[in-house]
């Protein structure tokens, strides 16, 4: 386990740069100075492991340091082959599927008892096709520019320098460095229209550690709301499967109430608690109640045009 730790540690400076001992302590289980001993025996071992004092201190390992290609093992490729096959069910590409091929044939143990089938995650024609497009724009690292509705139906035009693609929220996004405002922003593939490149190469290197930076303080920017549901019995494994429900009390008749905490203009859970139909009702909020009723008298009333009209 020490030797596996060592290695991990390793990795781990190499990957993540300067880390202080406490967060390297929190990351493998064990106590700071179980670290300050593991840190001896890299050295001793033969690497350059140097410690920097102050408030931005920590360990890291010197740059002109390298791993050797063979750290990987059998179990290590197939991780990597079982994860390259759910990117592929998800996005075809060529390139993909050249790199898929590589590291099969370089793995001779069995496949990872997992298996990550996203293929539910793979778009139209289209998108894909735009997804590509995006991808090599990305890799030759030039400027794009494109018309873009937001959630508000406003249109603008953006000029942007690509950084990555990513399936987040059910939907596929690029995450851009935005010209105008001088920062990293996201937008939705499906709202973008009349994409080009601009011919200018991006003007920045763009640091992996921003761009996850970016991502993590995206994490729970969507308002959030608790909704209270009264359940007939025969939908517990849906409210379950499909909206993540705790149940909070339950009835003779079979009926329960239960909670769900979700994102206040997300369309996909509000679909779903509509599809229930009568076999659910909704206890609180009372917003959220008057928004269904008033979906309910304008379809109805949609729909009453209709039969008028035959």
């Amino acid at each position: 386990m020490k030797i596996d730790r060592l290695l991990g540690i390793t990795i781990y400076l190499l990957n993540h740069g300067r880390t202080k001992a406490s967060v390297l302590a929190e990351h493998f289980e064990v106590s700071t100075r179980t670290i300050m001993r593991d840190m001896d025996t890299l050295c001793m071992a033969g690497i350059p492991v140097s410690s920097n004092f102050g408030t931005d201190g920590g360990f890291e390992i010197m740059e002109t340091f390298e791993m050797q290609r063979q750290v990987a093992g059998e179990m290590d490729y197939s991780f990597v082959v079982s994860a390259l096959e759910s990117l592929a069910s998800a996005y075809h590409d060529r390139e993909l599927e050249a790199t898929l091929e590589k590291m099969e044939s370089l793995s001779s143990s069995p496949k990872s008892p997992m298996i990550l089938d996203l293929s539910v995650v793979h778009e139209n024609r289209d998108t894909n096709e735009l997804l590509y497009l995006l991808n090599q724009w990305i890799q030759k690292k030039v400027r794009i520019s494109f018309a873009y509705t937001n959630a508000k139906d406003e249109r603008s035009q953006v000029e942007i320098e690509p950084v990555c693609t990513i399936y987040q929220w059910y939907h596929w996004y690029l995450i851009g460095f935005s010209l105008k405002h001088e920062e990293y922003r996201m937008y939705k593939v499906t709202r973008m229209d009349h994409l080009n490149a601009t011919g200018e190469v991006n003007g920045r290197a763009h640091d992996t550690n921003e761009v996850k930076a970016f991502l993590k303080s995206k994490e729970d920017y969507r308002k959030r709301i608790k909704v209270r549901l009264l359940c007939q019995d025969r939908l517990r494994s849906r409210c379950r499967e499909y909206l993540g429900s705790s149940i909070t009390k339950e009835y003779q008749t079979g009926e329960f109430e239960c909670e769900i905490f979700v994102p206040e203009n997300e369309t996909f859970w509000y679909g779903i608690l509509l599809s229930f139909g009568g076999a659910a009702r909704v206890l609180e909020p009372i917003s959220l109640i008057e928004r269904i009723q008033k979906d309910c008298v304008d379809i109805l009333s949609h729909y009453e045009r209709i039969e008028d009209n035959k």
